[in-house]
């Protein structure tokens, strides 16, 4: 890992620590009101917790479509992040060729040979405006909400205590539909997402797959106010991944230009036969 990229992950790293060590001073027994304590009591649950009532109060107190409207506000405010990540992405596809042929020239596995791959990598990515940390950036953002919304949730009594469907908002789902729901969206999303890319290696394959069991896995038992922001949240990533990428479009392309390749690749070889027969 080059120098630029360690100190991106060592920042990204101290900022979820320093999101840790807020939540960790928060306690959960001590309710929300205007007079808590502390930058992430009286800054952010307290404002997280005015904010969702408020769009509550909008619906008739309907607290889960308060949750619903704070999820989709959330992930407007995060459009702009989210479409500078599709762009680097597919920049990131459009040099993949470029890539893979680094990787042959250099498919040496001593030290300085692989040294020399991530040189020419970042160098490759750097003139094609590829950021690779990009990824990351809206699920850092989203991590923080998700702690701020969870515990939002239980030091507030009105969405502790309040029901949505046939759920309590304090509480898990008793018939497991959100858990299922949210593992399924997640799924569809990292599928797409993966989908779009011309080469899909095992790392990505798997992760398509695993991605939805460490959503489902603790959904079971997380509050169901919180597998309601995953459902909500990762069915607008799928929205916004059909909108913004299209990867079934653009693989439709992809297959189109290669068949017009192959028909351009024949055409020469035909050429030459006839230039050669004569």
């Amino acid at each position: 890992m080059n120098k630029k990229n360690y100190k991106k992950y060592v920042g990204i790293f101290m900022l979820l620590g320093l999101v840790l060590i807020l939540t960790g001073c928060s306690n959960l027994n001590e309710p929300i009101t205007s007079q808590s304590s502390g930058f992430w009591d009286h800054i952010v649950l307290y404002n997280f917790s005015r904010f969702i009532l408020w769009l509550s109060s909008l619906v008739g107190n309907q607290y889960g479509w308060g949750i619903i409207f704070f999820t989709i506000i959330i992930r407007m405010i995060l459009l702009p992040l989210n479409w500078f990540q599709i762009r680097s992405m597919n920049k990131q596809m459009k040099v993949q060729p470029e890539i893979q042929a680094l990787q042959k020239k250099y498919s040496a596995k001593d030290q300085e040979t692989q040294q020399k791959l991530r040189e020419e990598t970042q160098k490759l990515y750097s003139e094609a405006g590829v950021n690779p940390v990009a990824g990351c950036l809206p699920l850092l953002i989203q991590l923080p909400v998700m702690f701020a919304l969870y515990q939002a949730i239980y030091k507030t009594a009105e969405l502790r205590n309040g029901s949505f469907l046939w759920m309590q908002l304090g509480k898990p789902d008793p018939y497991y539909i959100m858990a299922v729901l949210a593992a399924l969206f997640t799924f569809l999303s990292t599928y797409m997402s993966s989908y779009s890319q011309p080469t899909q290696n095992s790392t990505t394959k798997i992760m398509a797959y695993v991605m939805p069991i460490f959503i489902f896995i603790p959904a079971l038992t997380f509050p169901s106010a919180i597998t309601l922001y995953w459902v909500i949240s990762n069915f607008f990533q799928v929205i916004q991944t059909l909108v913004f990428q299209n990867p079934f479009k653009y693989r439709r392309e992809q297959r189109e230009k290669e068949e017009r390749e192959k028909e351009r690749q024949r055409q020469i070889r035909k050429a030459k036969k006839r230039a050669h027969k004569k």
